[in-house]
Protein backbone atom coordinates (compact mmCIF):
# COMPACT_ATOMS: atom_id res chain seq x y z
CA UNK A 1 0.00 0.00 0.00
CA UNK A 2 1.37 3.48 -0.73
CA UNK A 3 2.27 5.81 2.07
CA UNK A 4 -0.92 7.70 2.96
CA UNK A 5 -0.99 11.27 1.70
CA UNK A 6 -0.68 13.58 4.74
CA UNK A 7 -3.80 15.62 5.39
CA UNK A 8 -2.47 17.79 8.20
CA UNK A 9 0.73 19.48 9.29
CA UNK A 10 1.10 16.87 12.05
CA UNK A 11 0.82 14.01 9.55
CA UNK A 12 3.28 15.73 7.20
CA UNK A 13 5.79 16.15 10.03
CA UNK A 14 5.43 12.49 11.00
CA UNK A 15 5.93 11.35 7.41
CA UNK A 16 8.99 13.57 6.93
CA UNK A 17 10.47 12.46 10.26
CA UNK A 18 10.12 8.83 9.19
CA UNK A 19 11.75 9.55 5.82
CA UNK A 20 14.61 11.51 7.39
CA UNK A 21 15.26 8.71 9.90
CA UNK A 22 15.81 6.19 7.09
CA UNK A 23 19.61 5.70 6.77
CA UNK A 24 19.22 4.72 3.10
CA UNK A 25 17.52 8.02 2.24
CA UNK A 26 18.74 11.60 1.85
CA UNK A 27 15.89 14.12 1.92
CA UNK A 28 16.15 17.68 0.65
CA UNK A 29 13.80 20.62 0.94
CA UNK A 30 13.50 22.82 -2.14
CA UNK A 31 13.41 26.50 -1.28
CA UNK A 32 12.68 29.59 -3.33
CA UNK A 33 15.84 31.70 -3.24
CA UNK A 34 13.77 34.89 -3.19
CA UNK A 35 11.95 34.39 0.10
CA UNK A 36 13.33 31.03 1.36
CA UNK A 37 9.83 29.51 1.29
CA UNK A 38 9.81 25.72 1.04
CA UNK A 39 8.20 24.97 -2.31
CA UNK A 40 8.95 21.27 -2.63
CA UNK A 41 11.03 18.28 -1.73
CA UNK A 42 13.13 15.60 -3.38
CA UNK A 43 15.26 12.74 -2.15
CA UNK A 44 17.67 9.97 -2.88
CA UNK A 45 16.40 6.66 -1.53
CA UNK A 46 17.49 3.02 -1.58
CA UNK A 47 20.93 4.62 -1.37
CA UNK A 48 23.62 1.93 -1.47
CA UNK A 49 27.11 3.41 -1.33
CA UNK A 50 28.74 -0.03 -1.62
CA UNK A 51 26.92 -0.66 -4.90
CA UNK A 52 27.24 3.02 -5.87
CA UNK A 53 23.56 3.53 -6.70
CA UNK A 54 20.35 5.21 -5.56
CA UNK A 55 16.85 6.04 -6.71
CA UNK A 56 15.43 9.54 -6.99
CA UNK A 57 11.95 10.06 -5.67
CA UNK A 58 9.49 11.58 -3.25
CA UNK A 59 9.76 14.65 -5.45
CA UNK A 60 6.92 17.13 -5.25
CA UNK A 61 6.42 20.85 -5.79
CA UNK A 62 3.71 23.28 -4.89
CA UNK A 63 1.42 23.45 -7.91
CA UNK A 64 2.15 27.19 -8.26
CA UNK A 65 5.76 26.26 -9.10
CA UNK A 66 4.96 23.83 -11.91
CA UNK A 67 6.41 24.88 -15.24
CA UNK A 68 9.08 27.06 -13.66
CA UNK A 69 12.78 26.31 -13.29
CA UNK A 70 12.48 24.65 -9.88
CA UNK A 71 12.34 20.98 -10.91
CA UNK A 72 15.27 21.38 -13.31
CA UNK A 73 17.25 23.28 -10.67
CA UNK A 74 16.58 20.67 -8.00
CA UNK A 75 17.53 17.85 -10.39
CA UNK A 76 20.76 19.67 -11.28
CA UNK A 77 21.67 19.95 -7.59
CA UNK A 78 20.51 16.45 -6.63
CA UNK A 79 22.17 14.71 -9.56
CA UNK A 80 25.33 16.75 -8.94
CA UNK A 81 25.34 15.65 -5.31
CA UNK A 82 24.84 12.02 -6.35
CA UNK A 83 27.52 11.91 -9.04
CA UNK A 84 30.02 14.59 -8.01
CA UNK A 85 29.90 14.33 -4.20
CA UNK A 86 28.80 10.75 -3.50
CA UNK A 87 30.49 9.39 -6.65
CA UNK A 88 27.55 7.16 -7.50
CA UNK A 89 27.69 5.13 -10.69
CA UNK A 90 23.93 5.02 -11.26
CA UNK A 91 20.68 6.81 -10.48
CA UNK A 92 17.26 5.34 -11.19
CA UNK A 93 13.95 7.16 -11.43
CA UNK A 94 10.52 5.64 -11.76
CA UNK A 95 7.23 7.17 -12.73
CA UNK A 96 3.59 6.16 -12.91
CA UNK A 97 2.61 4.97 -16.38
CA UNK A 98 -0.12 7.65 -16.37
CA UNK A 99 2.40 10.46 -15.72
CA UNK A 100 3.21 11.16 -19.35
CA UNK A 101 4.52 14.63 -18.50
CA UNK A 102 7.24 13.12 -16.30
CA UNK A 103 8.08 10.46 -18.89
CA UNK A 104 8.60 13.11 -21.58
CA UNK A 105 10.73 15.24 -19.24
CA UNK A 106 13.00 12.32 -18.33
CA UNK A 107 13.43 11.28 -21.97
CA UNK A 108 14.09 14.89 -23.04
CA UNK A 109 16.93 15.09 -20.51
CA UNK A 110 18.49 11.94 -21.93
CA UNK A 111 17.68 9.43 -19.22
CA UNK A 112 17.39 5.90 -20.56
CA UNK A 113 14.09 4.04 -20.37
CA UNK A 114 14.86 0.60 -18.92
CA UNK A 115 11.46 -1.03 -18.79
CA UNK A 116 8.10 -1.26 -17.11
CA UNK A 117 7.29 -3.05 -13.88
CA UNK A 118 3.72 -4.16 -14.39
CA UNK A 119 1.22 -3.78 -11.55
CA UNK A 120 4.16 -2.57 -9.47
CA UNK A 121 2.40 -0.68 -6.70
CA UNK A 122 -0.82 0.90 -5.53
CA UNK A 123 -1.81 4.47 -6.22
CA UNK A 124 -3.36 6.66 -3.52
CA UNK A 125 -6.82 5.67 -4.81
CA UNK A 126 -6.02 1.96 -4.42
CA UNK A 127 -5.74 1.14 -8.14
CA UNK A 128 -2.63 -0.67 -9.34
CA UNK A 129 -0.06 1.16 -11.40
CA UNK A 130 2.72 0.18 -13.73
CA UNK A 131 6.05 1.87 -13.02
CA UNK A 132 8.31 2.99 -15.85
CA UNK A 133 12.00 2.89 -14.91
CA UNK A 134 14.62 5.30 -16.23
CA UNK A 135 18.30 5.52 -15.37
CA UNK A 136 21.25 7.84 -15.58
CA UNK A 137 24.85 6.63 -15.40
CA UNK A 138 27.84 8.63 -14.21
CA UNK A 139 29.37 8.88 -17.69
CA UNK A 140 26.06 10.28 -19.02
CA UNK A 141 25.87 12.93 -16.29
CA UNK A 142 27.91 15.66 -18.08
CA UNK A 143 25.52 15.64 -21.06
CA UNK A 144 22.44 15.69 -18.81
CA UNK A 145 24.00 18.45 -16.69
CA UNK A 146 24.38 20.60 -19.81
CA UNK A 147 20.76 19.93 -20.82
CA UNK A 148 19.55 20.88 -17.34
CA UNK A 149 21.57 24.10 -17.40
CA UNK A 150 20.12 24.98 -20.81
CA UNK A 151 16.56 24.30 -19.60
CA UNK A 152 17.09 26.46 -16.54
CA UNK A 153 18.48 29.31 -18.64
CA UNK A 154 15.55 29.05 -21.08
CA UNK A 155 12.99 29.08 -18.26
CA UNK A 156 14.62 32.10 -16.63
CA UNK A 157 14.49 34.14 -19.85
CA UNK A 158 10.95 33.07 -20.78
Amino acid sequence: MPRPRPESVTQMRAMLSQMIADPARRCFAVQDCGDAAVIGSTSLYDLDLDESRAEVGATWFDRSCWGGPYNAESKLLLFGHAFDDLRLARLALRTDNLNVRSQHALARLGLVYEGTLRSHMRRQDGTRRDSLYYSLLADEWPTVRNKLRARIAAKRTA
